[in-house]
């Protein structure tokens, strides 16, 4: 599904992605960890387009992507989530997924966020689409709610959600737990597994070691720009090499 080969992302000179090379097959639960600074939101940032690679290449599901915009790459099927949630808070969360439609044949965004057109697109496919991924992530009951007003775990949910509604093949998922109390947590582990078993494939960075050991079957430990270990979670994590990274060799 993702063919990264020797990708290099600079920053005035600075690697913060050294000639990384991962494959990320269709349908598969992988996890990204390191310490701050160790590269992984930036490499996240190349692979959905948002930063440009100084060299090597990128491809999706066959595609070479390592050139086109980070729209283009959604209709592809890859979607992508934020670690600080960037909901449109003055609409509703069924709005905010009216919004996030691909909208080849239906209203502009402009149109979501002054109202036009949402009630209609409400009783349509958009509309029933739009409940039925509400109710997978759990937030059909706040569905007229204004974004602003969810909790940050809801936020959470409802920033997969938005990514969701186009379909996607392949999420990339920046740090879903942070923040994230206890309680709803265990409902976003639910959530990922559900979607995982719809046979989206699922790429998670995440600093909370326990929470992604029981989701990937997977793990890519990276340091200083570079991938440093990969493979089971639990061999991973046990690497000399990985424990010396994390602080002195405590995992």
């Amino acid at each position: 599904m993702i063919e990264a080969r020797n990708v290099r992302v600079e920053f005035d000179g600075f690697r913060a992605v050294d000639d990384v090379s991962l494959t990320v097959a269709a349908g598969s639960m992988v996890g990204i960890v390191g310490t701050n600074g160790a590269g992984k939101t930036t490499l996240f940032g190349a692979i959905a387009g948002q930063i440009a690679v100084a060299r090597g290449t990128i491809a999706f599901d066959g595609h070479d992507i390592t050139r086109i915009p980070p729209n283009r790459r959604s209709r592809l099927g890859l979607a992508r989530t934020f670690q600080v949630p960037r909901e449109f808070g003055r609409l509703s969360v069924m709005e905010n997924l009216l919004a996030s439609a691909p909208n080849d044949r239906h209203e502009s965004l402009a149109a979501a966020w002054f109202g036009r057109g949402a009630a209609r697109r409400a009783d349509g496919e958009i509309g029933e689409r739009a409940d039925e991924v509400l109710t997978l992530v759990g937030l059909r009951p706040m569905r007229d709610q204004p974004a602003a007003s969810l909790s940050g775990g809801q936020k959470k949910l409802l920033e997969l959600a938005r990514a969701l509604m186009g379909s996607p093949k392949c999420m990339l998922l920046d740090e879903p737990f942070a923040g994230v109390n206890p309680v709803l947590m265990g409902q976003l582990l639910d959530v990922l597994c559900a979607i995982h078993a719809r046979g989206i494939a699922l790429v998670v960075i995440e600093h909370h070691l326990q929470a992604l050991k029981t989701l990937v079957q997977r793990l890519i430990v990276m340091d200083q720009g570079r991938v440093i270990a990969d493979g089971l979670p639990d061999a991973v994590l046990e690497d000399a090499l990985v424990q010396d990274a994390y602080m002195g060799g405590v995992v």
